[in-house]
């Protein structure tokens, strides 16, 4: 594959990406062409490409932030409710310096092999064809999930802001409607500029429902000594309900899976390490500040998403500061998939570059069927904790931990596993993250899919393009 094939999309698989799979056994690597075919481009090619590699550490930093920092912090609450304080403080931290490693892990193998533009590139050097199309589809449902769990949560922000008897299937239209236009700007480096608003919009609404949460805690009978919470998880908690309590953590740490994307559009791809672990430094802080605070604020009865328990007043106000991150970070995962999609129809052609009549309306046309995908997901899966969870059950077991951990052993190792104190070490921490990934796609899945059975027939939740409130 080369560069200029794979500024902006995900492309097939190409000689140049085959041959590289093929050579790795070897430790070589197929050499990026990138000088020889930018001077080679026309002129409408080489101006898409400087359009398409714009990114400095900074930047990514930020639109890792849109795309990582949204929904996963107002899950994590009701996770330390089910799980209790200090498991729920384990798996933040845990979990969080986990994903830094494997996030490390994904920039490794996009250094040592520039070609890789997206995730399934990386699928085809550890497994040749069948490798990219499995996660290429992986990593497309994964995309349109986590739209639709944005559509879903702008759902439940206008019916709880408004008030309203309006149906909610009309405010799921408007969610989508307002995601696809945020989705329209086909740049990272674009929608990185409302990365800043995305952030504060996220912060803001969290500092509101813990000041909120604690002033009622400490103002209700007994104060903050009568919350109900516990140290250890509460007595008759199943499995399932422990288990998509993690998963819905794990969710929270899902920003490797489109780092090849991101990074495809650094000018100095090797500073990414510095994003990373700001990300995950301020990842870590907001989750267990959050999910703690909150927890110990307002007890077992914590709701999810997590703003919902600020009081009718205060939920009002902080749906609506955190309406930008619903739908600023909702769209960017439009925008990777779109982008992935695109690519790869045009992956011969000047339309790749979205920078023509004809690229505008194919994008266009694109955006809006993801969008409405995204919105029939959220319609049949209409409930914001087990929507997360089988996400991350799926897919984010996958891109977070177990393809990582193959990463390292098929791509980036040096020498035999066993060959020094160093390998030894890491080869244990990448076997431990596999069997992590594992257990989260098996456990689960089935923890969901449970989870969804038993709500439906317990009529805990709306129908499917029903009124009712999510």
């Amino acid at each position: 594959m080369t560069s200029s094939d794979n500024i902006s999309s995900d492309y097939e698989p190409s000689k140049t990406m085959v041959d590289a799979s093929e050579k790795k056994a070897d430790g070589l690597v197929a050499p990026p062409l990138y000088d020889q075919e930018i001077g080679e481009m026309t002129e409408q090619e080489r101006n898409g490409h400087q359009k398409f590699n714009r990114l400095g550490w900074k930047r990514l930093t930020v639109v890792l932030i849109v795309e990582a920092i949204a929904l996963g912090s107002l899950s994590i609450p009701s996770s330390f409710a089910t799980l209790g304080m200090v498991p729920g403080v384990i798996c933040s931290i845990g979990l969080g310096l986990i994903a830094i490693y494997t996030s490390y892990v994904v920039g490794q193998v996009k250094l040592k092999f520039p070609q890789v533009a997206h995730y399934p590139d990386a699928g085809t050097l550890m497994f040749g064809r069948w490798g990219y199309e499995i996660i290429n589809v992986m990593l497309g449902l994964q995309l349109l999930f986590l739209v639709g769990s944005h559509c879903l949560t702008g759902t439940i922000a206008f019916m709880t802001i408004t008030n309203s008897g309006l149906c909610g299937v009309v405010w799921g239209v408007i969610s989508a409607i307002i995601l696809f236009l945020v989705a329209l700007p086909p740049s990272f480096a674009e929608v990185a500029i409302l990365g800043y608003v995305d952030f504060a919009s996220i912060v803001i609404a969290i500092g509101i429902t813990i000041i909120g949460t604690g002033v009622d805690s400490t103002n209700a009978l007994g104060g903050l000594s009568a919350v109900d919470w516990q140290a250890w998880p509460k007595e008759g908690t199943t499995f399932t309900e422990g288990f998509i309590a993690v998963s819905n953590i794990i969710f929270a740490y899902s920003f490797a899976m489109c780092q090849f994307s991101f990074m495809d559009e650094m000018h100095t791809p090797k500073d990414y390490v510095k994003s990373i672990w700001t990300l995950g430094i301020i990842e870590i802080i907001i989750y267990t500040v959050t999910g703690a605070l909150v927890y110990a604020f307002v007890g077992a009865d914590v709701e999810s998403p997590a703003l919902l328990s600020a009081g009718n007043v205060l939920a009002k106000i902080a749906f609506g500061v955190a309406l930008p991150v619903i739908f600023i970070s909702g769209s960017i995962n439009g925008t990777v998939l779109g982008r992935m999609v695109h690519g790869r129809i045009y992956k011969n052609s000047p339309i790749r570059f979205i920078n023509s009549k004809m690229g505008w309306i194919t994008w266009v046309a694109l955006i809006a069927v993801i969008t409405v995908l995204a919105f029939i997901i959220a319609e049949v899966i209409p409930f914001f904790t087990d929507l997360l969870s089988i996400s991350s059950a799926l897919f984010i077991s996958g891109f977070t931990f177990y393809f990582p951990s193959l990463m390292w052993f098929m791509l980036i190792r040096e020498g035999k596993w066993n060959s020094s104190r160093k390998n030894l070490a890491l080869s244990f921490i990448n076997a431990l993250t596999f069997v992590i990934g594992l257990i989260t796609l098996v456990a689960g899945t089935y923890s969901s899919i449970d989870d969804i059975i038993n709500n439906y027939r317990d009529g805990t939740v709306r129908g499917v393009f029903s009124c009712g409130k999510p």
